[in-house]
């Protein structure tokens, strides 16, 4: 989710398309957030490890 949301980023920073910029920063966040809770062990939709 990290990876998508950095490729959206980068191609919307280079094209000029807002709307995919503002989607890949969301992705980026949302792909961070869940790789931190699930490097601390806490349970992420009901399984422990998130890939």
């Amino acid at each position: 989710m990290i990876l998508l949301g950095l490729l959206l980023l980068i191609i919307g920073l280079l094209v000029g398309m807002g709307l995919l910029t503002t989607i890949g920063s969301i992705l980026i966040v949302v792909g961070v957030v869940l790789w931190i809770l699930g490097a601390t062990g806490r349970a992420v939709g009901g399984r422990k490890h998130f890939f």
